[in-house]
């Protein structure tokens, strides 16, 4: 009676609490599996730490040019060992997903060299970064070229005609995890090294790189345990646990992970300057927490997917397939179910909670964005949030929540929205 009272305090109907309940009763065996991937991850990143000999010296703040920044370089050793790779760049000065993408991609190529996207049209603001959609600054500016292989129908790899899109100008494949606004699956790690070790048979030396974003920690292997010689993501997502205020990584072989070092900061200078300007114990202390947290984000997009499938709606991934990110897509089908979706989640949030979200211009995309994140950091998607294009077939993509209880309460306070507004029937 006292869960449903504060419930009920917080806007959500009996029988909206009750439907719930119902639907997450029925999840105990899936939520236990998801705690035990967690301890697992929990253990790897723990034992990262105490490899690299994680001190209270690394969470020091550098400042100016970050010369001798014992931390930082502490930090990068433990992204390293944590995701079994040769090397990596973890900084403040990487801005978002996105420009850490971008850093990677523009440091390993060269004017004549060619992009391979085996996977179909990345994610919508890494067009204008290759050149899809003509931008200032682009991949395409500076003269490399893009190809891309579409999935087959039924989702997974075109071999035939990745086969045929390798070429002698073909110098690194891009492979993106996570769906994006794509009603496409997310990519297994096994899936995704089966598809390396296609590529590299083809063509040995060409660089893999995956977008590893919202990814992290789902499974109990990262790409780079499959052959990927670069992973890339976001500390505002996973790796981040929540604490992360801003920042990226990238995480691969050596060689990679120098170029990319050179095209961050400068030639000659690479990872030996960038200041961590005291942010540094956020970043360990983030990624510590980065198991624990991903489980509870990962449970309430389980429960978002039970909950809307036996609604009636369609969702990406159902409600009983494996997850490999913590991405949950409902397709509601009309404008008016994305925007009371998004803001159930809203009025869910910590921060923000009394503003209502709206669509917008959103630079990087080609057509009005919604979003919903009443964040601790802005845009932070491992915190909970929605957000969508407002185009057919009118998707809403849920992510995120620090906790299961705050994941769970957003997706209780979206569907309270849809059935006030005779959107969603109990």
């Amino acid at each position: 009676m006292e869960l449903e009272e504060i419930y009920r305090e917080l806007g959500i109907s009996r029988e909206v609490l009750h439907f719930g309940d119902a639907i997450e009763a029925g999840l105990k065996e899936r939520f236990e599996a998801i705690d035990l991937n967690a301890e697992y991850n929990q253990m790897k990143v723990l034992k990262a730490m105490q490899d690299a000999r994680v001190s209270d010296i690394h969470f020091a703040a550098t400042t100016g040019y970050g010369y001798n920044d014992l931390g930082r370089d502490t930090l990068e050793e433990v992204y390293a060992k944590a995701f079994h790779a040769e090397s990596a760049l973890v900084r403040p000065q990487l801005i978002s997903g996105t420009h850490a993408l971008h850093v990677a991609l523009s440091g390993n190529l060269r004017p004549g060299d060619e992009l391979l996207s085996p996977v179909g049209k990345p994610y919508d603001t890494l067009e204008e970064v290759i050149g899809i959609r003509e931008s200032v600054g682009s991949l395409k500016e500076y003269g490399v070229s893009y190809r891309q292989v579409d999935l087959l129908p039924d989702g997974t790899f075109d071999y035939e005609n990745i086969a045929k899109a390798i070429n002698d100008k073909t110098k690194l494949i891009t492979i993106q995890r996570s769906k994006g606004y794509d009603p496409r699956p997310t990519l297994s790690v096994k899936l995704i090294g089966e598809l390396i070790a296609f590529v590299k048979k083809i063509k040995p030396e060409v660089i893999c790189m995956v977008d590893n974003c919202y990814g992290e920690f789902v499974e109990r292997i990262e790409p780079t345990d499959v052959g990927a010689d670069m992973i890339v993501g976001s500390l505002i997502k996973n790796p981040g646990g929540g604490l992360a205020p801003i920042g990226g990584y990238i995480v691969g072989k050596t060689e990679c992970i120098d170029k990319a070092s050179y095209r961050l900061s400068a030639p000659g200078l690479g990872k030996e300057i960038g200041a961590s300007l005291g942010l540094n114990q956020s970043f360990f202390q983030g990624l510590f927490l980065s198991p624990t947290v991903v489980a509870g984000a990962l449970k309430g997009a389980i429960f978002a997917a039970n909950v809307y499938e036996k609604l009636g709606f369609s969702v990406a991934p159902n409600s009983t397939e494996s997850r490999h990110d913590i991405i949950q897509a409902v397709t509601f089908g009309t404008p008016e179910g994305v925007v009371a979706f998004c803001q159930g989640i809203q009025a869910a949030a910590p921060v923000d909670s009394f503003v209502s979200p709206e669509p917008w211009d959103m630079p990087g995309y080609d057509a009005p964005v919604i979003m919903a994140a009443g964040a601790f950091v802005q845009g932070s998607s491992i915190e909970l949030s929605a957000d969508g294009p407002m185009k057919p077939p009118y998707a809403v993509y849920f992510q995120g929540g620090l906790t299961w209880y705050h994941a769970k309460l957003g997706i209780l306070k979206s569907l309270q929205k849809l059935v006030d507004a005779n959107l969603a029937k109990l």
